[in-house]
């Protein structure tokens, strides 16, 4: 199980990497794991504004659709185009090209709740 040292995580299994006043945000190689086979993927729209750990996104697999969470709270900045056209390049590559949106955060004490990899290690 790939579990980067210098990401963050959240407890419903989304990865966070903090750059400057931005998080890229995707789901953990456990998650995609558990997800299995994603054959669809929806996006928030940019410059939405949206409340820590509400849904951002939706995957779809071939079990099931999962709601995504957002980590924290912001405006949606980006969202990765290629994830929409090719969904599984989230199984193939969660952590790098297949992350889902980017958010420019509100508030920086929020990244206090997250939880580092060595106790995300321990949650999975």
């Amino acid at each position: 199980m790939n579990i980067p040292q210098d990401l963050k995580y959240t407890k419903t299994h989304e990865w966070v990497k903090i750059d400057g006043s931005n998080a890229k945000v995707g789901i953990t190689d456990f998650a995609q794991h558990e997800i299995t086979d994603i054959v669809h993927v929806e996006l928030p729209e940019i410059g939405r504004q949206i409340k820590k750990e509400q849904p951002a996104a939706v995957i779809e697999s071939v079990k099931s659709a999962f709601d995504i969470y957002t980590p924290l709270s912001g405006k949606i900045v980006e969202i990765n185009n290629a994830v929409l056209e090719s969904p599984e390049i989230v199984n193939q590559s969660p952590y790098e090209n297949g992350y889902l949106f980017s958010i420019e955060f509100a508030d920086i004490k929020e990244l206090n709740d997250l939880l580092d990899a060595d106790n995300y290690k321990k949650l999975i």
